[in-house]
């Protein structure tokens, strides 16, 4: 089973939900989505596999975000996925993936449900 986790090592939530994994014997693939920019597809596919709500995804705190002048709750699946391919540090971290699930580890503990 192969278990990504999308991270900025800069992140201190980020950084917490990464050791977690480590600590459950985890070994995670690693993409650092700042050095490897994704694509609009592979955010509406990260959308989709969360689930939800499409703004749960994006960072409202940023810069980048309020130069969209917009409000989270007016963003669907495509402003969203166009929004973070545009500006990768939008995009909320970490996410694991497992399979075809995936959960935003904030706290860290919430990937925990994807190792069983």
């Amino acid at each position: 089973m192969t278990i990504t986790i999308w991270h900025n090592p800069r992140c201190s939530k980020s950084r917490q939900t990464l050791e977690l994994l480590h600590e459950k014997g985890v070994e995670p693939t690693i993409r650092e989505y700042l050095k490897q920019p994704p694509s609009k597809s592979e955010i509406e596919r990260l959308i989709d596999l969360v689930g939800g709500d499409p703004g749960d995804l994006i960072r409202d705190g940023e810069p980048e975000f309020k130069a969209l002048r917009k409000k989270k709750a007016d963003l669907g699946k495509a402003d969203v996925a166009r929004a973070i391919a545009a500006h990768p540090i939008l995009l909320q971290r970490p996410i694991v993936v497992v399979g075809a699930r995936a959960v935003i580890g904030r706290p860290a503990e919430a990937v925990l449900p994807l190792l069983r």
